[in-house]
């Protein structure tokens, strides 16, 4: 007779993109409202972007990549606003 047992392991089912969106987004929008230092996470709000969409083509985790997406272009255009917003400013006060 034979007498072998079959281990059948099950792994939790993940999307590691969307989880390192939402992270990127989450410590892009923490750094990114700090003056002068928020423009040296400019990559982190980009890849929480790009890994965001990536991340959606994953039906697990969606939320996780929405959410990346989300703070990622919120703080990306918080800073150019930032900017903008300056630059009117500092020009409407030298006339």
């Amino acid at each position: 007779m034979d007498n072998t047992e079959k281990i059948i392991i099950q792994k939790e089912e993940s999307n590691g993109l969307a989880t390192a969106a939402m992270v990127l987004g989450i410590i892009g929008i923490i750094l990114g409202v700090i003056p002068f230092v928020g423009w040296f996470m400019l990559p982190l709000w980009l890849l929480a972007i790009i890994f965001g969409f990536i991340g959606m083509r994953n039906p697990i985790k969606k939320g996780f990549a929405i959410t990346g997406i989300i703070l990622g272009t919120l703080t990306f255009v918080y800073k150019i606003g930032f900017w903008v917003i300056l630059l009117i400013t500092s020009a409407a006060s030298t006339y």
